[in-house]
């Protein structure tokens, strides 16, 4: 089932014949603040879950286009973000799972805005990403036991302002508008093998990214894992996976920008800059053959050398 918001934040169903409202359904959960519905959907899903099929099932379609679809998760309580978690194509590289916080208050839903910050930055990155949703509580699970915490799958955005500070912290990836998230969330019955999937992102109609996700560095239990003996992972926490950078580049002022992963499905974001920033179009090859050295272990690599700053 592919679960999404639309229009007021109210739950619904993805279907080939379009969207099917589930909010009539589900009283319990409209009485709700909005933010907060999906969590409980996904909290109470043993309780839900016939309610929905059979909505699904059962109930007209109306054209998707009739609707306005929301981030999945507005306000997912953690956004926990991997970082440097793919072999970038590297044979036999060696990855350790490593994650940083991003503010919830980042995320936006398919048809927004990326607004950049006005910070000055050496410039704005995409990362298009897959994220697990979590399902039930996980707290120091082993990874024999971490799949059966996943709820589903959604396809997420993770923005970053580059040069701005000494590494990955809440300073270069936390703006507000920084985390677009969508179309819906597919939940894991959906999504049999994650790693058989592939990750792609267009920018005004150009491929940048187009990876697979069985480059994953980990096994994606170990990376729960490891994530949940950190801090106990809750329903309706998102844990993004991190990105395959050799398709990284720069976003500006008036493009407009497409993530996809399917089954899952796709979104697509503007970008706004209220100052007209310019940095050179395509991939941003310096950036990627920077971190495929570290991912590596190159000697004497020194610190990324990001887009040169234009037009500041």
């Amino acid at each position: 089932m592919k679960l999404a918001l639309i229009d007021d934040f109210e739950p619904a169903c993805l279907v080939p014949g379009g969207v099917v409202r589930l909010a009539p359904l589900l009283p319990g959960i409209m009485a709700l603040p909005p933010r907060h519905r999906m969590t409980a959907l996904i909290e109470g899903w043993c309780d839900h879950k016939a309610v929905a099929e059979a909505g699904a099932a059962q109930l007209p379609a109306e054209p998707l286009g009739g609707a306005r679809l929301r981030a999945p998760l507005p306000r997912p309580g953690k956004l926990v973000c991997a970082q440097l978690s793919f072999r970038e194509g590297v044979a036999g590289a060696a990855i350790t799972p490593h994650f940083f916080l991003k503010s919830p208050d980042s995320v936006i839903g398919p048809g927004d805005d990326v607004v950049l910050s006005r910070v000055e930055a050496d410039v704005f990155h995409h990362e298009a990403e897959l994220a697990l949703v979590i399902g039930k509580r996980a707290s120091s699970v082993t990874p024999a036991e971490a799949m059966d915490h996943v709820f589903g799958y959604t396809c997420f955005l993770d923005l970053s302002a580059r040069g701005i500070g000494p590494g990955t912290a809440f300073e270069d990836k936390s703006y507000d508008t920084f985390g677009p998230m969508g179309p819906c969330i597919a939940t894991a019955d959906e999504v049999p093998d994650p790693l058989a999937l592939t990750v792609r992102l267009w920018v005004d109609g150009s491929i940048r990214h187009d990876y697979p996700m069985s480059d994953l560095g980990n096994p994606i239990a170990e990376m729960i894992a490891r994530a949940s003996a950190i801090s106990t992972l809750e329903p309706g926490d998102v844990l993004a996976l991190g990105v395959n950078h050799q398709g990284l580049g720069p976003i500006q002022h008036g493009e407009r920008v497409r993530v996809e992963i399917q089954p899952i499905g796709a979104f697509e974001v503007g970008v706004i800059d209220p100052r007209r920033r310019r940095w050179p179009k395509g991939i941003d090859a310096a950036a990627a053959a920077w971190v495929k050295g570290y991912v590596a272990k190159m000697p004497d690599l020194g610190p990324p050398r990001w887009a040169a700053r234009l037009d500041r």
